[in-house]
């Protein structure tokens, strides 16, 4: 049976590993009004070393976002646009002919970046789809017959938009499991809108500077692996997802045939991560419920499949993760 550590000293190094949060969260809050969220969502996917899958319509300021948070570390970004003529050789890169040389000369795509945004990834076919979320997965890039390892830290955010579906490509449900969480965007409050409409007016957007290093994150991510679960918080974790696979043996009734398919073991994993990611931006040394609980949304959707009755009963995924939070006891 493991034991528990000195909470209270782990609790303290916490604090002190997390400070730079509130450095980073203040420096974005420069140029992104609102959109806790999908800030929240961005650290947590860069502490937890996954990726993340961003769903709204145009103009939420999602490459903003993203962007914006390299310059804060001081890392590099680059963006594709993906479309139905793209090739996996414009995402990872290729080999070409250099006949001075006499030689193949390896080129690089735009892969090879700490922060990679995939725009609107389901206009792309398959092909170049898998070539991505094999990097992803990976790591590293395969050219000729070399590998290449990827630069640390890696961080893919993916994004695609709810209301145009035709000529899309949508992503199968293997992919869409490699992305640690899926966060979905709604329209800035009424005062947030004012105030980006005044930001915008005045005279643009405001520089950010580089607050924290790139080795100050991954000195982070060792810190978030530290942070204490109890057996209770990860029995909770279990039965949550479990929930989602067979919800009649937790007394959740009504969602028998509504779940064709519920959470991989990827999903305990990811939900456990991304709690723990939660409590570090709280400057917290251990996991609590409502850690899990405010994760559990934004990693399951996409991990849960609907039958046709959901469908035509307009049941959601987030339904499903709510009606299951809602019924299970919290520890």
């Amino acid at each position: 049976m493991e034991t528990a550590p000195d909470i209270v000293a782990l609790n303290e190094s916490i604090k002190n590993e997390s400070a730079f949060i509130d450095l980073l969260q203040n420096e974005l809050g420069k140029v992104i009004v609102g959109q806790k969220g999908m800030v929240e969502g961005l650290l947590i996917g860069l502490l937890a070393d996954g990726h993340i899958l961003l769903e709204g319509v145009p103009g939420l300021a999602k490459t903003l976002a993203i962007n914006s948070l390299s310059k804060t570390i001081g890392a590099s970004f680059s963006r594709v646009q993906f479309t139905p003529d793209l090739l996996p050789s414009d995402v990872v890169g290729t080999q070409i002919y250099n006949m001075k040389e006499h030689k193949f000369e390896t080129k690089q795509g735009p892969i090879f970046s700490n922060f990679v945004l995939a725009d609107e990834i389901n206009r792309a076919p398959a092909k170049v789809q898998s070539a991505l979320l094999e990097a992803m997965q990976e790591r590293q890039v395969t050219l000729g017959d070399k590998s290449y390892p990827l630069p640390k830290p890696f961080l893919v955010m993916a994004t695609q938009n709810p209301v145009e579906q035709e000529g899309t490509y949508p992503l199968p449900e293997a992919q869409m499991d490699r992305f640690l969480l899926k966060i979905t965007l709604t329209y800035p409050e009424r005062e947030d809108e004012r105030t980006i409409m005044r930001n915008q007016l005045s005279g643009g957007l405001a520089s950010l500077n580089a607050v924290v290093s790139t080795d100050q994150i991954l000195k982070a991510r060792k810190a978030v692996d530290s942070i204490y679960m109890d057996e209770k918080i990860e029995s909770y974790i279990l039965d949550i997802v479990f929930a989602t696979r067979f919800p009649e043996k937790f007394n959740i009734v009504g969602l028998n045939n509504k779940i064709s398919f519920g959470a991989s073991p990827r999903g305990s994993i990811a939900l456990a991560k991304a709690a723990k990611c939660h409590a570090f931006l709280r400057h917290r040394g251990f996991v609590i419920p409502e850690d899990v609980r405010a994760v559990a949304p934004s990693v399951l959707r996409h991990r849960i499949g609907l039958t046709y009755e959901a469908e035509a009963e307009e049941i959601t995924q987030d339904g499903i993760v709510t009606e299951i939070l809602n019924t299970l006891m919290v520890p």
